[in-house]
């Protein structure tokens, strides 16, 4: 069930908008859409992954902001009515991040954030095929799928299904063929060089 309001809201007038619900939602076409709750080892898993990547990033000194939980305004045409996602994690550029610190109005993806990650739930096409398409067109450079569950479909996770991490990069505006990940294969990331974690390590956050 959609939001009520009177007019079509921008992204900036999303952000600063609230039902008093309490609900999370997303911007579809301008109007404010509500999103499910998630389970407690969905969110143990985005916490803990959020919390780690930050600290690689702080220990190696690479340029990136990580944060859990924040909008990313989409792509639209000249004119068009707004979308945003409100991703599970997003890793912005540390000069993009001290930006909005002198900022009133709230921290979001504004401009396309280098990194996407997103933890799937039981709506898993949004994450396979939706949501793949549109950081792709925004311009995210990596965006990674995190199938803790194996609930996406055989032709993304294989037969039997198994706890999977998909890595999409980019490359002239295409991602490029998925790099898939289970078990104790190790995380080959773009935005993360040399990251000590496998694919098992990421699951057992979930627990």
């Amino acid at each position: 069930m959609y939001a009520t309001v009177t007019q079509p809201l921008t992204f900036e007038e999303f952000l600063a908008w609230d039902d008093d619900s309490g609900r999370a939602f997303e911007l579809l076409d301008g109007v404010p859409v509500p999103l499910s709750e998630l389970n407690a080892n969905h969110e143990d898993l985005i916490q803990r992954l959020c919390a780690y990547l930050e600290t690689y990033c702080q220990d190696q000194d690479l340029p990136y902001v990580v944060r859990q939980s924040k909008q990313v305004r989409l792509k639209t045409e000249p004119g068009a009515k707004e979308k945003s996602r409100k991703a599970d994690i997003v890793i912005f550029i540390r000069e993009e991040w001290q930006r909005m610190k002198s900022l009133s109005s709230s921290a979001a993806a504004y401009v396309p954030p280098p990194g996407v990650i997103e933890v799937v739930s039981q709506n898993w096409k949004d994450d396979y095929l939706t949501k793949l398409a549109e950081y792709e067109d925004l311009g995210v450079l990596e965006y990674m799928i995190v199938d803790y569950a194996a609930l996406g479909g055989i032709r993304f996770i294989g037969s039997p299904k198994q706890p999977t991490i998909t890595i999409y990069q980019l490359d002239n505006g295409e991602y490029l063929p998925a790099k898939v990940f289970r078990g104790d294969d190790r995380i080959e990331s773009w935005l993360f060089p040399d990251l000590p974690l496998t694919a098992n390590q990421i699951f057992a956050m979930s627990l």
